[in-house]
């Protein structure tokens, strides 16, 4: 079959497209025919080497397609059955093993594509809105990068819950994908200074959370646009890694909250991977989310697919496309 794998951590000339020997399932595993690779910035930090991976690496880590084989022990899924996931190692490649307690059964009236590239983004805001910081009616949420891939999903999610979403973004066309997806206030990050505009939208009372996946870039105005007792949660880097952090800066600026999460840790058991799961695939269904794909690009093409998502030019979700 084939495969995008890396041989050396670097830019994206070192991904590949190597043949290599199809998997068999072990127990409580699914081997997967796959039809669609999501594209996200955990993968361009395992091929530059910023999250090492034993090498040769095959990377990709989300996708959606149809169950070829069952490992011993498993039970609800069968042969034939559509599935989606979030966190397998291996995504981009024509065949993936996927435990089976971390795939979720697409239902019938959810497409496979769209079911491949609502899985990480749709958990991951799930998880920031429920467990990380349960978003209220009332809340002001700054979200950066709000026509990103986690940007448009969470901006719809807290809207449906009543809170007000000032987003961040960096051109016009973003601008209104945003507002589209429920932002009520608009910050160009590109010509307008964020902190100022938040305490100016907010008649200085500024915001209960900031949901931050841009990292390095906007990590002090996020801290400067909070509230006291506020919380920052952190979720990527995709501008680069916060340097090292003094956690006294937390007390003069008001009692402040961090936190760097990671979906993994919100996903750990079967059931609770099944509610988040299932609420997104709910949404879906009834026309609450809806999930916008930007670009979709051969499995050869990965690499364009990477610089695509590196340049933050693009809105919505990149999918490699089997």
């Amino acid at each position: 079959m084939r495969a995008i794998r890396i041989h050396t951590p670097g830019d994206t000339d070192v991904l590949t497209v190597d043949a290599v020997a199809d998997p068999s399932p072990e127990a409580g595993e699914l081997l997967v025919a796959n039809e669609f690779a999501g594209v996200n910035f955990i993968d361009t930090y395992q091929r530059s080497g910023r999250y090492p991976l034993p090498l040769p690496a095959t990377i990709g880590m989300e996708g959606a397609g149809t169950v070829n084989a069952l490992g011993e022990g498993v039970t609800g899924f069968s042969v034939g059955d559509r599935v989606a996931w979030a966190w397998a190692q291996g995504s981009y490649a024509d065949q993936v093993i996927v435990s089976a307690d971390k795939a979720a059964l697409i239902p019938d009236t959810i497409p496979t594509d769209i079911a491949a590239a609502a899985m990480l983004q749709g958990m991951t805001s799930h998880y920031l809105i429920t467990s990380v910081y349960e978003a209220k009616k009332g809340d002001i949420a700054l979200v950066h990068a709000a026509a990103g891939g986690v940007g448009l999903v969470i901006t719809q999610m807290l809207t449906r819950r009543g809170v007000t979403v000032i987003g961040t973004v960096s051109t016009e066309k973003k601008a209104q994908a945003a507002i589209e997806a429920g932002a009520t206030h608009i910050i160009r990050y590109d010509s307008e200074d964020v902190v100022e505009r938040v305490t100016e939208i907010t008649d200085g009372a500024k915001c209960h959370v900031v949901y931050d996946g841009v990292g390095q870039a906007t990590f002090d105005g996020s801290l400067e646009s909070l509230r006291p007792r506020g919380t920052l949660a952190l979720f990527g880097a995709a501008s680069g890694p916060v340097p090292p952090f003094d956690l006294q800066r937390l007390s003069p600026l008001g009692s402040l909250f961090i936190t760097r999460p990671t979906l993994s840790h919100f996903i750990q058991t079967f059931d609770e991977h099944q509610w988040r799961s299932g609420d997104v695939f709910d949404d879906i269904a009834s026309g609450a989310l809806t999930i916008t794909i930007g670009g979709r690009y051969a499995l050869e093409d990965a690499a364009l697919a990477h610089k695509d998502l590196e340049s933050r030019a693009t809105s919505g979700k990149l999918l490699l496309d089997m």
